[in-house]
């Protein structure tokens, strides 16, 4: 259970950068926020008309699977008009800027931009330039925000809580966007990080942020409720910083005999998409410990939560009764 609200608190964010700016109020909002969406999903007509009237963009200069078609759902279930840019179909490929791209959809009098881009800042960019609310879906190294709600929201709905629970990260800390946003989430909301990884994979500032970095996946999984694994990020490393693939699983792919060290109830998360026998086994992919889908199914609902809210809702059940 997370904390009751002050009768009188109020969300005040215009744009979404990451979790670094959320207070524990803000992240407990925003999950109470998306419980009370979710059921939507579950109706036999899925549409309410919360967002009716409103234009949303999502600018992906990324590849992206479930974070773009879950905005796209989320916004359309809401009832608001979306229009899908991709970097191979923008005029980024014939030299435009961000700048000038940003401006010129501006223009257009969108009322959300969602971006993902390559660069860590780049929402924090858009939004110098453009009145319409921005929402980062992952910037470089940096954030991914919505992904961060969605994993407390999982855990939230399998254990009932944060405060006081062991979260095990295991895999590519330096260049995961969706570790920084789980590590300052988790610990905001009172949960305890263990992470583990090759050292190439550390980044040197963990200490600061409260994290507890084990020398030994044994030793960050042992007594964990939750173990989430990362993908390596290939794509933002210049060099290879491990042996091989083959190898990273012998010695950091989380299987079964290394979930024995976890506690009996935990369970294993992660945020996609999984490299099957790399840095996560298929029987434990597809075991009954994992809740991976849960995760995709939550990220709906937080980024139903996050476009109504930048948009100034405040009282969570407004319009959602209506079909």
């Amino acid at each position: 259970m997370l904390e009751t609200l002050p009768v009188d608190y109020q969300f005040h964010h215009h744009h979404i950068f990451g979790i670094e700016q959320l207070s524990a109020q803000d992240i407990t909002h925003i999950l109470n926020t998306a419980q009370s969406f979710k059921e939507i999903s579950n109706r036999p007509i899925k549409k309410v008309p919360t967002l009716r009237g409103k234009t949303i963009v999502n600018l992906f200069f990324e590849p992206s699977t479930r974070t773009r078609m879950s905005f796209e759902i989320a916004a359309k279930r809401m009832s608001a008009d979306t229009f899908n840019i991709s970097a191979s179909t923008s005029s980024a490929t014939k030299g435009e800027t961000l700048i000038d791209t940003a401006r010129n959809i501006q223009a257009m009098q969108p009322d959300v931009i969602i971006i993902r881009h390559s660069s860590s800042g780049a929402p924090q960019l858009l939004a110098k330039y453009i009145d319409a609310s921005v929402v980062n879906a992952g910037d470089g190294a940096h954030e991914h925000p919505s992904q961060g709600l969605l994993d407390m929201m999982t855990v939230l709905d399998h254990k009932g809580r944060l405060d006081g629970l062991k979260i095990a990260i295991i895999g590519d800390i330096a260049h995961s966007r969706v570790a920084m946003s789980d590590i300052i989430g988790f610990t905001r909301m009172g949960a305890q990080i263990a992470v583990a990884g090759p050292l190439t994979f550390m980044p040197m500032d963990l200490a600061g942020l409260g994290v507890e970095v084990c020398s030994s996946l044994e030793d960050a999984v042992r007594d964990a409720d939750v173990v989430m694994t990362l993908r390596i990020q290939l794509e933002r490393q210049n060099d290879s910083l491990i042996p091989s693939l083959r190898e990273y699983s012998r010695f950091y792919g989380v299987n079964n005999d290394l979930l024995k060290f976890a506690k009996d109830e935990a369970i294993v998360m992660h945020p996609g998409p999984i490299n099957r026998g790399v840095e996560l086994s298929p029987d434990v992919a597809d075991g009954e410990r994992s809740v991976i889908l849960d995760q995709v199914t939550n990220g709906v609902a937080v980024r139903m939560a996050l476009l109504y809210l930048v948009l100034g809702g405040n009282k969570a059940s407004d319009g959602q009764g209506e079909n």
